[in-house]
C-alpha cells in the first residue's frame, strides 16, 4: 500500500477581497505519484498549491504532511518538503547570479556552507547549467529561466515537487527538456504535482488527475477515467486529449477494433495500429 505523504482535509480559503477560492478541498497524496492538477483559470488549482506549501493558510481545514498536522511552529518543515517551481519564472528568480540563486534555499535551511556548495553544484549539474553559475540569471533565456527554477527545487532536497503551469511560456524543445527532467525526478521517486492546461501531456505523464472546478474538486481518477467522462469534461471546460479523440473516432468509424488499448502517444499509436491492421506492418 502506497504511504501518504500529504492529506488534506476539508481546506477552505478566501481571498482579501471575499471571493471564496477554496470551498472544502479533501485529498490524499502518495509517496511518487505523478498527479495532475486541472480545470480551467480560477478553479482554484494556484490558490490550493500555495495552501499546501505554506504560502498561504488556510480559513479552515487541516493540512497533515507525513502524519503531522502542519500549524505554526512546524510551518517551515512544509515550506522545505514542498517545492514549487512558478509559471513565471521572473517571479521566482531573487539573486544575482545563478549560484546564489540556487544557493537561495539551501541557506535559509541553515545548512553548512559545505553542504549548500554541494547542493548547489548537483542541483547545476542535474539541470545541465553548470556553465551558467556566474551568470545573471535574468538575462537568460526563457529556457534556460525554468532550469534554474527547477534547480533551486532540487536544491532544496523538496520530497514533493510542485510545478504550477511549467510549459506555459516554453518553445517545444525546452518543453521536451522539462518531460525529460519530469521523467528522471519521477524515477527518483519524488512525488509530483503538475498544473497544466496541455490535456495531451497530461494524458501521456500522469498516473492520476485530479480536477478543480469553482473552488472543489470535481473528479479524482486515472487519465483515462477522466478524460471519457464527458460531464466532467463539461463541467470543467476541458477537452479530450487527440490521441483518445483519434482512439475513439477510428473505432466509432469501424476501422479498428476496440481492443481497450488506449495508446497515450505516437510510438504506442503506431505499435497498436501494427498489431491491428498487419499490412500496414509490412508497409512501415
Amino acid at each position: 500500500m502506497e504511504k501518504t505523504i500529504l492529506k488534506v482535509e476539508d481546506l477552505h480559503y478566501v481571498y482579501g477581497n471575499g471571493k471564496a477560492a477554496l470551498k472544502g478541498v479533501s485529498v490524499d497524496i502518495h509517496e511518487g505519484e505523478k498527479i495532475a492538477v486541472i480545470g480551467s483559470n480560477g478553479s482554484g488549482k494556484s490558490t490550493f498549491f500555495l495552501n499546501i506549501n505554506g504560502v498561504f493558510t488556510p480559513e479552515q481545514g487541516k493540512i497533515i504532511y507525513r502524519d503531522t498536522v502542519v500549524n505554526k511552529k512546524n510551518l517551515k518543515e512544509l515550506r522545505k518538503n514542498i517545492g514549487i517551481v512558478f509559471q513565471d519564472a521572473d517571479n521566482q528568480i531573487i539573486a544575482s547570479t545563478v549560484m546564489a540563486e540556487v544557493g537561495f534555499g539551501p541557506m535559509n535551511l541553515k545548512l553548512p556552507k559545505e553542504e549548500v556548495k554541494k547542493r548547489v553544484d548537483e542541483a547545476l549539474a542535474y539541470m545541465n547549467i553548470s556553465d551558467f553559475k556566474d551568470r545573471p540569471p535574468h538575462y537568460l533565456s526563457g529556457g534556460e529561466k525554468k532550469r534554474v527554477t527547477i534547480a533551486d527545487i532540487i536544491a532544496m532536497k523538496s520530497e514533493i515537487v510542485i510545478f504550477d503551469e511549467p510549459t506555459a511560456a516554453l518553445d517545444p524543445l525546452n518543453a521536451m527538456m522539462l518531460e525529460e527532467v519530469l521523467e528522471k525526478l519521477a524515477s527518483e521517486g519524488k512525488t509530483m504535482l503538475i498544473s497544466t492546461h496541455d490535456v495531451d501531456f497530461v494524458y501521456r505523464w500522469a498516473e492520476r488527475a485530479i480536477v478543480f472546478c469553482h473552488g472543489k474538486i470535481i473528479a479524482d481518477g486515472t487519465p483515462l477515467e477522466i478524460f471519457k467522462n464527458n460531464e466532467v469534461l463539461k463541467q470543467a471546460n476541458l477537452k479530450q486529449p487527440t490521441m483518445l479523440e483519434v482512439y475513439e473516432s477510428l473505432v466509432e468509424n469501424h476501422l479498428i477494433e476496440d481492443t481497450k488499448f488506449y495508446p497515450k502517444n505516437t510510438e504506442e499509436f503506431n505499435k497498436m495500429l501494427e498489431k491491428q491492421i498487419p499490412f500496414l506492418g509490412a508497409l512501415a
